[in-house]
């Protein structure tokens, strides 16, 4: 499959001195990142969040992470669960958190950094449900997870794997064999790996393993996959999670620490205290994987929006969730850290709604300084249903914004004088020999757009962008090659997963 097709694009090049080269794998973002407070209010936030975790503290039900917190001299109380923890160890833990990575994939290729001004990004995860135009809305199925992760391996603008759906036909003690085989056999990208249970876990690295063709030395040495950790807020770290913080911390995966805090519902109802609770369970967080292992390489994650105060729904891609992306992605450069945000929408349909929100969402992440976006295509109903068409709108938009990072040529040349000249006033230039050099990798082409007139888009069916969405997902499935790999890696991995489905598969703690 060509890398010209898998960026979306179906024109050749006019002249190769003038090629458009923007690398969809590898995305810097250039912009200024946009704050929600002054410095002396990010430090208040900080403050204040410490002050929380020492006074108040968080309830944490996994006795082995209490056990943890203990004998690093955390106060804490078996009868309520409850740890509080002293600033400066919260100080010191966060410090030994890499503030840069590399995620590793089944090539070099493959390879991601998280961190300072580079940006991933991550398309819809963990939905129940699957939807398109034609079928409408379903449960997820394994063979709809095959296709996303198709999809996700297809575009370069996509840079993980991710727990798309929920393969429902799959029991959940053998999901993640189906879900981990998938991503390992169709993609080269890095992946994502349930934390449901510490069995779970081992079956997944186990795989990744296999699959990579990896020591378990050699595996935990470097970051292959990662996992979401989403805290019980307010103030509480459930058993799971927990031990999904442990199990990766010990290996060196990636944990991904995202707290849940719809302000109104579950933090505070003002976007600054919810903040504060953000920062505070998240700190808890990081500080639990550093004491595992110093060094774990974790990711500041937010998902912090506001709920609709007459029926109690989340909504995302308010004024609020933006203006919280920007005051989340202060606090993860506060503390030093790879920083999560979102793309979301509280829309049913791939519609007009779906698409500001999404965009409003998505440009708050990027203007916040996002080092890693998830949700980033395909997200429908506040992350009840993956919508295939919306995946393929949003893949439009996260192309354009790797087009907007590309710095912009201002050569001599690029100023174009002599072009000026040569075209007399009043006169055009679709034919001097400037535009002729250029005009065919000038401009960004676009995925999905019709640029045509109102004519030519009548006569060619007068099909709408999602309509027209639902054909280019239809044929990249068609098309799609999974990328080759070794024979005897694959039947070793198809006999680990026959094998410990035998035995009974891994039940969730």
């Amino acid at each position: 499959m060509s890398r010209r097709n898998r960026r979306g694009r179906h024109h050749g090049v006019a002249d190769t001195t003038h090629q458009r080269l923007v690398n969809y794998r590898d995305l810097t973002n250039p912009l200024a990142r946009q704050p929600a407070f002054s410095q002396d209010r990010v430090e208040a936030i900080h403050d204040t969040a410490l002050r929380v975790l020492e006074q108040l503290g968080i309830r944490v039900l996994n006795s082995e992470a209490r056990d943890i917190f203990r004998r690093a001299g955390a106060d804490v109380q078996e009868s309520t669960q409850m740890v509080k923890l002293a600033r400066e160890l919260v100080e010191e833990l966060r410090g030994l958190a890499p503030r840069e990575f590399v995620m590793y994939g089944g090539n070099a290729e493959a390879n991601v950094t998280l961190g300072g001004d580079k940006v991933a990004f991550v398309c819809v995860g963990g939905a129940p449900h699957i939807s398109d135009i034609d079928r409408g809305k379903r449960p997820g199925t394994i063979a709809d997870t095959r296709n996303i992760i198709r999809l996700t391996e297809h575009f370069d603008v996509l840079h993980l794997q991710s727990p798309n759906v929920e393969s429902q036909d799959v029991p959940v003690h053998l999901r993640h064999y189906a879900v981990t085989e998938a991503q390992l056999t169709l993609s080269r990208k890095p992946l994502f790996a349930y934390s449901r249970g510490t069995a779970q876990v081992d079956d997944a690295f186990a795989m990744t393993q296999i699959a990579r063709g990896l020591t378990t030395a050699e595996f935990e040495a470097k970051p292959w996959c990662y996992t979401v950790i989403n805290t019980n807020s307010p103030r509480q770290l459930d058993i799971p999670m927990c031990q999904g913080i442990i199990d990766f911390a010990r290996a060196g995966q990636v944990s991904v620490i995202t707290p849940f805090t719809l302000a109104g519902a579950m933090a505070p109802v003002s976007m600054p205290g919810a903040l504060v609770l953000q920062h505070a369970e998240a700190l808890a967080g990081i500080a639990l994987a550093q004491l595992v292992r110093p060094g774990a390489p974790v990711v500041y994650g937010s998902f912090t929006s506001n709920v609709d105060m007459k029926s109690g729904s989340p909504a995302f891609g308010t004024p609020e969730f933006v203006q919280a992306a920007f005051g989340a992605g202060q606090l993860a450069r506060h503390i030093g850290l790879p920083w999560r945000g979102s793309a979301a929408t509280a829309s049913n349909a791939p519609d007009e709604q779906s698409v500001y929100e999404f965009l409003m969402s998505a440009w708050g992440s990027i203007l916040g300084g996002v080092n890693m976006m998830v949700h980033a295509a395909g997200w429908l109903e506040g992350g009840l249903t993956a919508s295939m068409e919306k995946y393929i709108l949003d893949i439009e938009a996260l192309q354009i914004f790797a087009e907007i990072f590309k710095p912009l040529d201002s050569s001599d040349e690029e100023l174009a004088f002599d072009a000026i000249a040569e075209v007399e006033p009043g006169g055009h230039f679709f034919g001097c020999e400037h535009t002729m050099q250029r005009y065919q990798t000038a401009f960004y082409e676009p995925l999905v757009s019709d640029w045509s007139n109102f004519g030519q888009w009548t006569d060619n069916g007068a099909l709408t962008a999602t309509q027209r969405a639902n054909g280019i997902w239809k044929q990249i499935l068609n098309d799609f090659e999974a990328p080759s790999m070794d024979p005897a890696r694959v039947d070793a991995l198809n006999e680990f997963v026959e094998r410990r489905s035998a035995e009974g598969g891994a039940p969730v703690i």
